[in-house]
């Protein structure tokens, strides 16, 4: 595609004194190119440019991009360390005193040194973000495994990426959200986008998108919402809320019935495909639609448009890994590119849309609770051993393998945990049944939250760390096609606020393992260290450094050596990650989800994004424009739904389910099943609708079900939302 259809480069024109530094967007994984504009006078960003070099992006930035920067001198940034005096304030923005680092470090070291004493090194835990660098990221898991010496360590991409994990590590024995570059999308032939909001969760790719039509190609689009894409779509298929599984079976199964199978690549390169025919074969049109409602004429023509498709990318995010069975849903879909083999050569593959800025990354270098730094695993003699050669530890010291996140909370109520370190997350908004969650925080015998504001979780902390926004550090974070990229600083830190790398080094020298982390004085050593712990790793950053980040516009991994340029494409060769070098064609019979709707609870209630907000929104409801365009949730309800519970648009009703309740304003819509309702979750305290989720877990990647529960509505006009 010619870069002059889509922009034209325009001179970046500056005050005198006005600095234009390049950088990337905080939020999603699209991770936009921009440049954010500097008073070199005041040392203050005060505006923003779009980056028409930007491979990805082409200039292309979306409402929540264009005010980013406006998070970083916020009024309601924290400056100076937090210390509550009334442990019976917890869970409230009240009982908090200002402290000096040195104060705040003090009692930190105290009690996490006492409860470990009284109760063993486990009883303290880490739960972190991947909003961070994976420098932050990488040097989190250290800080865990050896300043704490826990084995309680996860991370909130539990929430959002890890049934992709578990998906693509089974099916491909390797876990990278991308097969392909991003900028092969706009040239396939056939993009099959299942369980993704996109033109509001990832707007700037939409112009790829669009133009897969415009050149003569096909959409499909598999969600319970007619969405904006949904609209455009040649073929929306309008499921049920957690019924991706017979989906996807129905697809393989026609694309093995019409004769639409590569069957060289399937004898060469792929195990398992008679187990795997032998489940999809009772998925006929008519008993897939019988699951799933979806007409099964529009079954038919999905399956045929993919299956003629010279090539195709078969997409897909949270709307089908928020389930109990995500994971399977994930290697369902990678199926139909594996019987097809539309995998492993340019403009066809799979690709996720990754939510969180650095779900990538932030997953592959030891935050998760059973890996270590280059998607090593905790629980492989080897891969420790590598591992501990780079932090100087001995093997016997790397603690065993902890629980995914909301399991330490289930710990956390029972008081196996009594401590806990939270940064960069905010799960008293985005983890399920938060009830539970709540309560959970609530008692603990002592927490530290590190944050750039006071969110809902830091509300129940004893104490609170100030940490920088994403302008005012540096490091690499690596975006939804696998591409490592490079932050730049663009403004120092605030009041007193640090970078989390710097306050985990400095709590590590106080709790006595200093000698682990003294020698990383800043952000490009701890990046030198993670690129040699990741070394030789499925996830080898090695080769990728930030000169060749900053030359190439990006480095895709595996990079493994100085030399090597990266790997924008996955499975060229065919070869897979699997000990024989074949991809796993995976037999999965259909379950339900765990709550089915039922004479009580007859509604189903899914979870998303809007476009103005990002994850908890702990960030994006600060901002006023932000806010403004969307000051509350709300319910979406389909208008014969609405006609039969007597409520009108606009209208405060209670939406519960047999976890909690909570009150919004019905938006009465078409664009919606009759048997499905919705509520976007950027909101806190009593506005969250995880209030209502339940905490159903895959069994393989611990992810929540939080796309599909049982629910009710009710008519309760004396309540009133409080905006």
């Amino acid at each position: 595609m010619p870069k002059d259809k889509f922009f034209k480069v325009i001179a970046n024109k500056t005050h005198p004194n006005e600095q234009l530094v390049k950088t990337h967007c905080s939020y999603c994984g699209m991770q936009c190119g921009m440049n954010l504009r500097v008073d070199t006078t005041s040392n203050t960003i005060i505006g923003v440019e779009p980056r028409y070099d930007w491979p990805v992006t082409l200039g292309k930035m979306c409402p929540k991009g264009v005010t980013a920067y406006q998070q970083t001198n916020h009024e309601d940034r924290l400056l100076r360390p937090l210390i509550r005096d009334d442990a019976s304030l917890k869970g409230t923005k009240e009982g908090f005193r200002e402290a000096s680092w040195e104060e705040a470090y003090t009692l930190i070291v105290k009690r996490f040194q006492e409860l470990q004493g009284e109760f063993g090194k486990d009883t303290l835990s880490v739960f972190s973000g991947v909003s961070m660098t994976n420098e932050k990221c990488y040097l989190t898991g250290k800080f865990a495994r050896v300043a704490l010496q826990t084995r309680y360590i996860d991370y909130n991409g539990r929430f959002c990426m890890s049934s992709a994990a578990a998906g693509f590590l089974r099916s491909f024995g390797v876990d990278r959200g991308s097969t392909l570059p991003w900028t092969d999308l706009h040239e396939t032939d056939c993009l099959f986008i299942a369980g993704s909001n996109t033109a509001e969760c990832h707007p700037t790719s939409m112009f790829r998108v669009w133009e897969v039509q415009n050149r003569g190609g096909y959409l499909i689009v598999a969600d319970p919402r007619e969405t904006p894409i949904a609209r455009r779509a040649d073929v929306h298929l309008d499921l049920r809320p957690g019924t991706d599984l017979a989906l996807a079976n129905c697809m393989v199964h026609l694309l093995i019935e019409h004769g639409h199978i590569d069957e060289e690549f399937v004898a060469n390169h792929t195990n398992g495909f008679e187990e795997m025919k032998e489940v999809v074969k009772e998925f006929t049109p008519a008993y897939t639609s019988e699951i799933t409602g979806v007409a099964p004429e529009k079954l038919i023509r999905a399956a045929e448009i993919y299956g003629k498709a010279p090539n195709a990318v078969v997409m897909f995010a949270r709307g089908i890994e928020q389930q109990i069975k995500g994971s399977d849903n994930v290697s369902a879909y990678t199926n139909m590119c594996l019987v097809t083999g539309k995998i492993g050569r340019p403009k066809s593959g799979v690709a996720t849309f990754t939510g969180q800025g650095n779900g990538q990354g932030g997953r592959e270098h030891g935050q998760k609770a059973d890996a270590l730094p280059g998607y090593r695993k905790i629980t492989n003699p080897k891969h420790v051993e590598e591992v501990c050669k780079v932090w100087g530890i001995k093997p016997e010291e790397m603690p065993q393998p902890g629980v995914s996140a909301y399991e330490m909370f289930e710990l956390m109520q029972d008081r196996t945990i009594r401590g806990l370190y939270l940064l960069c997350s905010n799960p008293a908004v985005s983890a399920p049944n938060l009830n539970f969650v709540r309560a959970a925080l609530k008692n603990l015998d002592f927490m530290v939250c590190s944050d750039m504001y006071l969110s809902e979780s830091a509300e129940f902390a004893d104490v609170v760390l100030p940490s920088v926004t994403w302008s005012e550090d540096e490091g690499t974070v690596t975006n939804l096609e696998g591409r490592i990229i490079k932050i730049n600083k663009a403004q120092e830190p605030i009041g007193e606020s640090k970078p989390d790398w710097l306050i985990e080094i400095e709590l590590a020298e106080r709790l006595g393992r200093g000698q682990y982390f003294g020698h990383l004085k800043s952000a490009r050593d701890v990046a030198d260290e993670f690129r040699l712990a990741s070394k030789g790793g499925y996830a080898d950053y090695y080769g990728a450094t930030w000169e060749k980040i900053d030359k190439q516009d990006g480095v895709f991994w595996p990079c493994r050596n100085e030399e090597d340029p990266g790997t924008p494409y996955m499975f060229l060769d065919h070869k897979f990650y699997h000990a024989d070098g074949r991809a796993e064609l995976c037999a999965l019979p259909y379950r339900p989800p765990a709550e089915e709707p039922c004479e009580q609870y007859p509604l189903r209630l899914t979870t998303g994004r809007v476009v103005y907000h990002y994850l908890s929104g702990n960030q994006t409801r600060r901002i006023p424009f932000l806010r403004d365009m969307c000051p509350e949730p709300y319910v979406e309800v389909h208008p014969e739904t609405a006609e039969r519970y007597h409520i009108a648009h606009d209208e405060v009703i209670r939406l519960y389910t047999r976890r909690g309740e909570a009150f919004y304003k019905v938006k009465i819509i078409e664009a919606i099943r009759t048997d499905t309702v919705f509520v976007p979750y950027h909101f806190g305290h009593e506005l969250s609708i995880n209030l209502l989720t339940i905490a159903a877990l895959d069994p393989m990647s611990r992810m929540p079900e939080f796309k599909a529960c049982a629910a009710q509505i009710a008519k309760h006009p004396e309540r009133m939302t409080n905006g």
